[in-house]
């Protein structure tokens, strides 16, 4: 009984340490006003270009946003479950002073901020689209054409920018492989994580997929296209940027798990503000864009610093909860567009 009794205190106290949380406190507010406020700028239509949501309803497709941060947690609980009896591993130990922390996480904020908005231009270079964090048409569908060179663009600009360049500053800088979690402590339980964390992922989203309407051939060349482009477009480019550099900074400087994986959240939303189907044409669609943006990729960006906070391996994320599910099994029928594969 005495037991029992103190996990139940154990836990109670858990769960108000997190709820006490400054930046846990502000993602909760910011999710609330942000749901509320759906309604008063949809006005019952959703203004974007997302083909493959068109189907369904406006309700459907405002409470799908609206409890998207919450799926979060499934991944949240699942990856804590897997890891409770592994040493523990506080990837804050891998920043530096949280001066210096604070300087290079501003710095690397304004970088990105930087990168994003350049994007917008340079991918007008070479088509019709600006170059965000994922190529026109991931998740959503395809309504107008992006042409293969367009892609290749998006691919080369981010892995160069957001991958390249950020993993050479910080390795001059005297960071080793392992202070920028890109080195495992415990590969069979990274390897179990990631096996359950991508079970979870497919079984959710391969029974409705879109690839099911492609021809084998289709498949097989489309997927290898999704993999090999969004790996390097988005996957490599969020585990350097995001995980492997700014969230054991966040760490060091919050000294909090959950603060840390909210942060990780809005950075990761953050980096989305310039998605292909996004509009800033008027303030109310301005608006719903960044409250669309936020709900849907806050959760996952919460889960991608969660994991990595967890295994101490920006890897576990990538293979688990990125570059596989859902980039290939969604996306693959947009590069099968995109390079008119037949």
């Amino acid at each position: 009984m005495d037991q029992v009794l103190r996990h139940g205190t154990t836990q109670r106290n858990w769960i108000g340490r997190v709820l006490r949380d400054r930046t846990v406190q502000i993602g909760i507010a910011v999710w609330i006003v942000f749901s509320a406020a759906i309604p008063f700028l949809a006005h019952g239509v959703i203004p974007f270009d997302q083909p493959w949501a068109a189907a369904a309803s406006y309700q459907a497709r405002v409470m799908g946003e609206i409890i998207g941060p919450a799926l979060a947690f499934i991944f949240i609980f699942v990856a804590w479950a897997l890891t409770r009896r592994r040493a523990r591993v506080d990837v804050a130990t891998r920043a530096p002073e949280c001066a210096i922390a604070m300087w290079e996480t501003i710095g690397l904020l304004i970088y990105g901020a930087i990168v994003l908005i350049g994007g917008e231009f340079a991918g007008r270079l070479v088509g019709t689209h600006g170059i965000g964090l994922h190529v026109a048409g991931s998740m959503e569908g395809l309504s107008d054409t992006v042409l293969p060179r367009e892609a290749v663009a998006w691919m080369i600009y981010n892995f160069i920018f957001y991958a390249v360049l950020p993993y050479w500053f910080f390795r001059r800088r005297g960071y080793s492989n392992e202070a920028l979690c890109l080195h495992s402590s415990n590969p069979l339980n990274d390897a179990i994580v990631i096996g359950v964390v991508l079970a979870i992922g497919l079984a959710a989203d391969l029974p409705h997929g879109m690839i099911w309407k492609l021809t084998a051939h289709q498949l097989t060349a489309g997927a290898l296209y999704a993999f090999i482009l969004s790996l390097f477009g988005t996957g490599l480019p969020i585990m350097i940027f995001l995980t492997s550099i700014l969230v054991p900074r966040y760490k060091k400087l919050t000294g909090s798990t959950a603060g840390t994986a909210v942060l990780g959240g809005f950075t990761y939303a953050s980096l989305h503000l310039t998605e292909y189907w996004t509009r800033y044409d008027s303030f109310g669609h301005g608006a719903l864009s960044v409250i669309f943006i936020v709900l849907f990729f806050g959760g996952p960006g919460m889960v991608k610093s969660y994991l990595t906070q967890r295994t101490g391996n920006a890897w576990v994320h990538l293979w688990g909860y990125h570059a596989i599910w859902p980039h290939v099994t969604a996306d693959t029928p947009v590069f099968v567009q995109i390079f008119g594969i037949k």
